[in-house]
């Protein structure tokens, strides 16, 4: 099979890819489900009669959004390094192993994770909003800030790239909304500039609640490959803006979620420690959120649950603190929501 031409979500050409490549045997019959729901990678489960489970995950030249976004499928090395990286940050369990990787497929496969487990995205729009889940998932950030710091110059060297950083997060995220909203373009550019200017220790890029499986007490953190050596201040806004999204969608429940987005806060620096650059950091987290929360309704990456008249909302909203930006976690909660009230 010549290069780039295996589509995994076709069981017959996987099943036979697998078979030639002898990572499964030549009788064997594995059941093969395509998982829906991400726009960047194809996905899909292979469970075999030992009772082994993979996920394989293809990387897509052009992302399966709305408007154009492209990014190349090399990328899935990045995901398979971050993959062997996470393994050695968090504790065990906390990511999936990796099982193999193949370049010339833009594939990697790693090990799934045992049922039942539940999408904590899923749980939190359902209103299942737990504190014990909310520290986990700060405490975790942290950890994975903090403990990259004793491999620094090894995870400088490993993750000095950011292209892909730069094509699935700086481009759709900020420099395509700043041309979106004329009014958010000053302070998106300056904050994509900061961004590029900022290199303190491994960043995610893609930390959020769709990216957590809940399994038994475990949390799993899936999706590295916009993994990075950059702001951790992003991580945190990123995040942020999820809990923030959901306390303007889920009206019911908004002061839960303000009060949770503060827990979750809390947690991450309980967890960061004082290191050298800890201080400074909210600052820049309060900045990223702004823009994060503002891409998510104007971007190229919309977030799906928010209808046409909330996306306006929260558009109108951010801008509005874009012009006197609050400098603490508590105070941009604070805003976010009495701003949502009027």
């Amino acid at each position: 099979m010549s290069r780039q031409t295996l589509d995994i979500e076709h069981a017959d050409s996987l099943l036979e890819y697998l078979r030639r490549t002898e990572r499964v045997g030549e009788s064997e019959q594995p059941r093969v489900e395509v998982l829906r729901g991400g726009v960047s990678n194809r996905t899909v489960l292979v469970e075999r009669a030992t009772g082994e489970g993979w996920v394989l995950k293809q990387a897509l030249a052009k992302l399966r959004v709305e408007v154009d976004w492209f990014s190349s499928p090399e990328r899935i090395q990045r995901e398979a390094l971050g993959l062997r990286w996470m393994g050695r940050l968090l504790s065990p369990g906390s990511t999936p192993a990796l099982i193999f990787e193949d370049a010339d497929q833009h594939l990697c496969a790693m090990e799934a994770v045992p049922r039942p487990h539940a999408n904590w995205k899923s749980l939190l729009l359902a209103g299942d909003l737990r504190t014990d889940h909310i520290r986990k998932f700060g405490a975790m950030l942290g950890a994975i800030h903090r403990e990259a710091l004793k491999y620094s110059e090894d995870l400088r060297r490993a993750f000095e790239d950011r292209s892909y950083f730069e094509s699935l997060r700086l481009e759709p995220y900020y420099t395509y909304t700043a041309e979106q909203v004329p009014e958010a373009a000053p302070f998106l550019l300056k904050l994509t500039e900061e961004t590029r200017a900022t290199r303190l220790t491994l960043t995610h890029g893609d930390y959020s609640p769709k990216n957590i499986l809940i399994c038994g007490e475990r949390m799993v953190l899936l999706d590295h490959e916009v993994i990075h050596f950059g702001d951790p201040a992003f991580d945190v806004g990123f995040s942020l803006t999820h809990l923030l999204s959901k306390a303007h969608h889920l009206a019911g429940r908004r002061l839960d979620f303000a009060k949770a987005a503060e827990e979750y806060w809390w947690a991450y620096r309980q967890a960061l420690g004082e290191i050298e650059w800890a201080c400074a950091l909210e600052p820049r987290a309060v900045r990223h959120t702004l823009g994060c929360l503002m891409a998510r309704v104007a971007g190229r990456s919309k977030l799906e649950y928010l209808d046409g008249s909330e996306r306006a909302r929260q558009a109108k909203v951010v801008a509005q603190m874009m012009h006197s930006t609050p400098v603490t976690v508590s105070s941009l909660v604070a805003e976010f929501v009495a701003h949502l009230a009027l």
